[in-house]
């Protein structure tokens, strides 16, 4: 007999593959088996047909492909005999899938089998339905798996409701249709089949929240009562594990209790007294006990508000971070952290085991107790954290040194309660961890020292002690070198000297000696070195009699292959050799820096405060992310800060095309008065040449059609793609001209102005369209010229009630603008009624340039959203 016929045993096939030395082998064997199985596949022979199935199974799991035995598992299902189908089903399980279009053709054969007479069929039925199920296949069959739910075997109840779970899965719609089979189902004695009904109750409970409401009021302590009997229930030898009787059972349970009591005080209240039973009964010192106290601990913390029992579910977490098992301590973790949230005060109580966690060997335990510590401080225990972590850090592992050091400068820096503290601190994690210290935290050291005026000597000095011992952590030099260049006087006269200090005497040559060492180390990099040049020249100003000394040093550099190095060192000789009258000018201190606008730069974003459409100020604490207006920002096509630098090249190329002066207003001369209010025009019109940015010390806020950040192509796209109505400045005699140019601008309705009672104009139309009328009233505060008050008034012209209505207002940097709540969002129709909204507008160019201000509106007409957007810029110039 041919050894790879059809008619091959599927133990000799299996013994040949195993035999093969090499893949090309093993391909050799499959490939000539395939070819004998299509082969008989093709003529039909139905005596090998479960054995070549069995084989094609068996190299499909090797990963060759199979497809084309597919059929043979639709022929061999529709078999009468039991082995034929039950080698059928399972080839239906392993080569084919839910997405297959044959799976289709299978739908009625497992029909006729789940209403076999063969309780083994039927069994074999669910099994392959609940494996592949397709949505088509669930809506077909579920009438069937239904009746199943009440069958006389328990082995088929049981099956028919993991079967279930797909089928709801798939179809979340048929849901209803088992809701009271399964109340049934956790009635039973049976634990088989108790475990998959409440598995299938807490399926529907999830995709359907009427059978979730159901579940609650009809089931809850029936589920109480099973668990009840479950914890009491004396020995079973067939369900006990580790002497715990069916912990599978167990976990099963106190997971649909806690679906059922989380957002539900009633049943919460039920559930609470087994609850405590089960968490003081349970043993700790078996794998299995431990595994149901951690899911009665995250069921206690689901369900409402307990006191007692919280405090007794952290306790149990608490004896597990003392477990020796790694993988307890660290669901410990996890689950604490989730707890903080819940109740700070009770995991604070744990603070001591949760430390010594950090201090583990396993580096995931190790980064899990640190994120933990993290949020357990606060302002009272911050100090004895921060020395613990502080000193754990001088034995940490190099690995785990840069998660550490991030921890405790973003601990320094949150919760200082003051700036000698913060001092100390950052100088003990630069002395053992400074090369692990980012930029940003060495900078933000710098701000804190000079804006405490009464701490510059205290700093320098301690920086100083720290050099010496430390002076292989560059971020330390970096700093020592930065203080002593700045208050180099104050380290050697011991200025500000406080009573804690030890007595430090330092000369003058002493602190040139740690420049001179720090630059001549070969660990520094450019950057230190640098630090080091500028140092010694404003040492050579603070400190005369050693200015040859230090010219030496300096000189040392004038022939650097460095660039920087040579070019700094050239200059600096040069101002000490020949421009000694303004050394002292060069080499004055540092100006303070301001804390609030470094703290905006390191969060990425501007400083200060950030008005918003509702009028709340965001305030951006250190170390924030990006603030929540960042996306109304990019809607109003703002643009921020760290826009890119305008290319000079695009400008010259937009003036030489519009042939129009696009000069920034402030740098034009008055002699070209006339000339540039004909290009402001037109640039107002074109919604570019916004003046630059000045100085405030409140949000940046710039209007998103900027020349500096738009290129000229651009700029024309969007004129000739701008679809909403805007409100603009009709054209002039001054400016028309150049409106022809464009040929094609589209036209808006000119703004009309209204005189009110008082000097000046008090009233304009601001906006208007089809169904959407703005009117602007304002008015001055007596004693401030530059503040305006603006009440805008919104009328709904059209037949339709806007629903959400939202306005947004930006202006360029020059003006600060707050909004104040809108009266409401709801616009009744045809002009019954209006919404309010006050503006306070602050110019710090009053008298120079006058308001200017890009609004847009959304609302919602019968369910669709709906966008109008527009420019204000013709306010009178005396606001």
């Amino acid at each position: 007999m041919n050894p790879f016929s059809s008619g091959t045993r599927l133990r000799d096939m299996i013994r040949a593959i195993r035999a093969s030395k090499t893949a090309a082998e093993e391909r050799a064997v499959v490939r000539k088996e395939c070819a004998a199985i299509r082969a008989s596949i093709s003529e039909n022979d139905p005596d090998y047909r479960h054995r070549n199935l069995a084989k094609l199974m068996f190299i499909h799991m090797l990963g060759y492909p199979t497809h084309f035995g597919q059929m043979e598992c639709l022929k061999l299902i529709a078999s009468p005999g039991f082995p034929e189908k039950r080698i059928g089903y399972l080839g239906l399980m392993l080569l084919l899938d839910e997405r297959q279009e044959v799976l289709m053709l299978v739908t009625n054969s497992i029909k006729q089998d789940l209403n076999h007479t063969n309780q083994y069929i039927v069994g074999l039925a669910l099994c392959a339905l609940g494996n592949i199920c397709s949505a088509e296949m669930a809506r077909d069959l579920a009438p069937e798996v239904e009746r199943l739910l009440q069958f006389r075997d328990p082995n088929i109840r049981k099956k028919a409701a993991l079967c279930s779970i797909r089928i709801i899965k798939k179809v979340p719609d048929l849901a209803e249709n088992f809701v009271n089979p399964v109340a049934a189902l956790l009635k039973e004695k049976h634990h088989g089949v108790l475990i998959t009904g409440v598995q299938l109750c807490s399926d529907l409970c999830k995709v359907s929240t009427e059978a979730l409401e159901y579940f609650r009021k009809k089931c809850t302590d029936g589920l109480v009562k099973v668990l009840k009997d479950v914890a009491n229930s004396p020995y079973a030898p067939e369900y006990d594990i580790s002497g715990i009787t069916d912990p599978f059972l167990h976990i099963r349970l106190l997971k649909v209790l806690r679906v059922l009591g989380q957002g539900d005080a009633d049943a919460s209240d039920s559930m609470n007294d087994i609850l405590a039973q089960v968490t003081t009964k349970t043993e700790s010192n078996k794998n299995a006990g431990n595994a149901i106290l951690y899911e009665c601990v995250e069921t206690i913390m689901s369900i409402e508000d307990n006191g007692g029992l919280r405090v007794l579910a952290i306790n149990i977490l608490g004896r597990f971070l003392s477990n020796r098992d790694n993988n307890i301590r660290y669901v410990a973790l996890n689950m604490l952290m989730k707890a903080i949230a819940v109740d700070s005060q009770a995991v604070q109580r744990h603070r001591a085991t949760i430390l010594e966690c950090v201090k583990d060997s396993d580096p995931s335990i190790r980064k899990r107790a640190l994120d933990l510590v993290y949020l357990l401080i606060n302002d009272s225990n911050v100090k004895p954290l921060t020395k613990e972590l502080t000193e754990h850090l001088e034995v940490s592992d190099p690995e785990f040194k840069g998660d550490l050091t991030a921890k405790i400068c973003s601990i320094v820096e949150k919760f200082s309660p003051e700036k000698i503290w913060y001092i100390d601190q950052m100088l003990k994690v630069l002395s053992e961890a400074g090369n692990y210290v980012k930029d940003e935290v060495w900078h933000a050291l710098i701000v804190v020292i000079t804006n405490a005026s009464d701490l510059h000597g205290y700093a320098v000095r301690s920086l100083y002690r720290a050099v010496q011992t430390a002076g292989e952590q560059e971020t330390l030099v970096r700093a020592a070198v930065w203080c002593i260049g700045e208050y180099g006087e104050m380290l050697v006269s011991n200025v500000g000297r406080l009573d804690i200090e030890e007595h430090l005497t330092v000369t003058e040559s002493d602190a040139l000696d740690v420049v001179e060492t720090s630059i001549k180390s070969h660990s520094c990099d450019l950057i230190t070195r640098a630090m080091c040049l500028i140092a010694l020249l404003k040492l050579s100003s603070r400190f005369p009699s050693c200015s040859q000394r230090i010219n030496d040093i300096i000189g040392q550099y004038k022939g650097s292959f460095v660039l920087e190095l040579q070019q700094r060192a050239i200059e600096f000789n040069s101002i000490i050799e020949r421009h000694q009258n303004m050394r002292s000018s060069l080499a004055e201190r540092m100006p303070v820096l301001d804390e609030a606008t470094f703290s905006g730069r390191r969060a990425g974003s501007v400083p200060a405060a950030v008005s918003t459409s509702k009028g709340v100020s965001v305030n951006l604490p250190n170390g924030a992310a990006k603030p929540s207006i960042a996306p109304v920002a990019d809607l109003l096509d703002l643009s921020l800060d760290d826009a890119p630098a305008p290319s000079s090249s695009g400008g010259e190329f937009l003036q030489d095309l519009l042939g129009v002066n696009l000069t920034p207003v402030s740098l034009q001369s008055d002699t070209n008065q006339g000339q540039r209010s004909g290009t402001d025009a037109l640039l107002d019109l074109l919604s570019i040449g916004t003046p630059p940015a000045q100085n405030s010390s409140s949000t940046a806020q710039m209007l998103s059609s900027n020349i500096d950040n738009k290129s000229p192509l651009d700029i024309l796209d969007r004129l000739s793609t701008r679809s909403a109505p805007s409100a603009q400045v009709s054209s002039t005699g001054g400016n028309s001209s150049m409106l022809d140019l464009l040929n094609g601008l589209p036209s808006s309705p000119p703004m009309s102005v209204t005189e009110g009672s008082g000097a000046g104009h008090s009233s304009v139309t601001a906006f208007e369209s089809s169904s959407l009328k703005l009117t602007f009233n304002w008015s001055k505060q007596p004693g401030n010229p530059q503040t305006t008050l603006i009440e805008g008034s919104f009328t709904n012209k059209s037949q339709d009630v806007f629903t959400d209505f939202i306005f947004l207002a930006a202006v360029p940097k020059f003006l600060q603008l707050q909004l104040d709540p809108a009266s409401g969002n709801t616009l009744p129709a045809s002009g019954n009624g209006s919404i309010t909204q006050k503006l306070r507008v602050t110019n710090s160019q009053h008298g120079k340039k006058s308001i200017v201000m890009r609004i847009r509106i959304s609302y919602k007409v019968n369910n669709k959203d709906v966008l109008e957007e527009g420019q204000i810029n013709n306010f009178p110039r005396d606001l």
